[in-house]
């Protein structure tokens, strides 16, 4: 037992909790706060994922309650990543807010907020204690989102609230199946009491539907996606960035532990609807969501369609549900994390230099905003899949996964995915420096509060400029991308006992 996985639960709260009050001292006081908390709680994760990988698994109950009345907080290897994922994508991500914006300690108070959902969603191992911190990323999300100063952040936050609340409703429904079959709500004792009451009992049945369909609003499969373009283009540059990054990819982490550590394999054969609901969602979701990524204008709205195939890879995975298939979908949680956060935030950076948007808007970006075209164009070609960047290491250990299992149909529609990624991506990478710059724009101007029209924060400086954290942000992530492929080999070696055991 180790405190450690309690204390990178609390740490983020502790951080939202100063950051919060400490506006009654000094105003815009909150972005050191939840630096000095996320880099605390970066140091707590590292720590809990070398121990992780090499001790083996990693339990604390709370409040010395013994396991499963307690609530258990659990850290594996698998865990391990999503820990040390969401402490660095934060950190990346307020080392690009500190001039971006927006800059109030309750904007700070609430993103510290979202990060201890999404840690307390990845470490628990109690499924009414997941919803709890489902909601908890629920609510800070919405808030982010409306953290805008348009009237867009607001109606991209009421519909994301409106969607988000069904998803998290029906996950709440079936948790409640689950303890009206079995009376537990840790993880591991549902998982032992669920088959020894029978996989094809009505409630295990109900149960599993109504989890995994909240989960996929969450995740944002199509067709229950529709929240996602709307609260990833309306949100602030910062905040489509953090949510773009973890939000759905931790979402559909939870996805893949409640499907293999409570249902298991065992439940996916004996119900063939089940496994056809996770086949279904991954194959409509690669091929639609790329269909509109392409069809899109805007560049942010691309790119959240581009997230509604990107997780159709992840929930085929998931349907495949071998060694292989499994460490793929690892592999690519991070990657997408880095490379979909890291486009977000570019595209950000991009408007901030030169006002572009749109599609049509980044026509010579090259020329009015080098580093910036550069990163976009390293990122674009990591989420292609173009070897030897993290993009591609986790769409190939799926498709190998696919082909051990044989599953033919999810093989063609991931190598089709590809294409279709390529498509949309192309055209922006063709535009950019193969094209002469037509469009008469200007950079995004601050007004007199020194606020961004789309709530970012150029903190008093001249309109246009980008800070060092912006860049040091955009270039890391695409660094990351190319710097994890090689290195994802070795991580997929370490991670098969983790995957193996999740299994068994």
């Amino acid at each position: 037992m180790s405190d450690l996985a309690a204390l990178v639960v609390a740490l983020p709260i502790f951080g939202s909790l100063v950051a919060f009050l400490a506006a009654l001292v000094r105003s815009k006081s909150g972005w050191p706060v939840a630096v000095a908390a996320t880099a605390a709680q970066l140091a707590v994760t590292v720590t809990l994922a070398v121990r992780a990988f090499g001790e083996g698994t990693i339990t604390y109950v709370v409040g010395g309650f013994e396991a499963p009345y307690g609530i258990e907080l659990v850290v594996d290897g698998l865990t391990g990543t999503m820990l040390v994922l969401i402490a660095a994508v934060s950190l990346g991500v307020l080392a690009y807010a500190r001039r971006a914006g927006p800059r109030s300690n309750p904007f700070y108070a609430v993103f510290m907020l979202l990060v201890a959902g999404l840690t307390g969603m990845s470490v628990t191992a109690d499924l009414f204690n997941m919803y709890v911190f489902l909601e908890i990323t629920g609510l800070s999300a919405y808030a982010l989102v409306a953290s805008g100063d348009r009237g867009r952040s607001a109606v991209a936050a009421l519909k994301y609230l409106l969607v988000g609340t069904v998803g998290a409703s029906l996950f709440l429904l079936g948790v409640g199946y689950a303890y009206i079959d079995t009376g537990t709500l840790n993880m591991a004792d549902l998982a032992v009491k669920l088959a020894a009451n029978g996989y094809t009992a009505t409630l295990t049945q109900t149960a599993f539907a109504l989890i995994v369909v909240g989960l996929f609003i969450k995740v944002a499969v199509f067709p229950l996606h529709t929240w996602q373009p709307d609260a990833y283009a309306g949100a602030p540059d910062t905040v489509s960035g953090l949510i773009s990054a973890l939000v759905s990819t931790v979402a559909a982490y939870a996805l893949l532990r409640v499907v293999f550590t409570v249902f298991g394999t065992a439940f996916l054969d004996a119900n063939p609807f089940a496994h056809a609901l996770l086949v279904g969602g991954a194959i409509i979701s690669i091929l639609l969501g790329s269909l509109l990524a392409v069809s899109q204008s805007e560049v942010k709205r691309m790119l959240a369609y581009s997230s509604v195939s990107q997780f159709g890879l992840i929930v085929a995975a998931i349907s495949i549900g071998n060694v292989t298939a499994l460490t793929g979908a690892a592999v690519h949680l991070v990657g997408h994390a880095i490379m979909k956060g890291g486009l977000f935030l570019t595209a950000g950076l991009v408007a901030t230099e030169t006002g572009a948007r749109s599609v049509d808007e980044y026509e010579g970006l090259v020329k009015r905003s080098p580093v910036g075209a550069g990163v976009f164009g390293v990122l674009a070609v990591a989420m292609v899949g173009v070897p030897p960047t993290i993009g591609f290491a986790g769409k190939w250990y799926i498709a190998v996964g696919a082909a051990e299992a044989g599953s033919w149909t999810l093989l063609a529609v991931i190598v089709g995915s590809t294409l279709l990624t390529l498509a949309y991506f192309a055209r922006l990478v063709e535009r950019m420096f193969f094209r002469e710059p037509t469009a008469d724009l200007e950079p995004a101007v601050e007004r007199a509060d020194g606020a961004l029209p789309d709530g970012g924060d150029l903190g008093g400086s001249d309109p246009g400029s980008a800070s060092l954290g912006m860049y040091a942000a955009v270039v890391a992530a695409a660094v990351l991308a190319v710097a994890l492929g090689f290195a994802v080999f070795g991580y997929g070696d370490v991670l098969q006992s983790t995957i193996e055991a999740l299994l068994s």
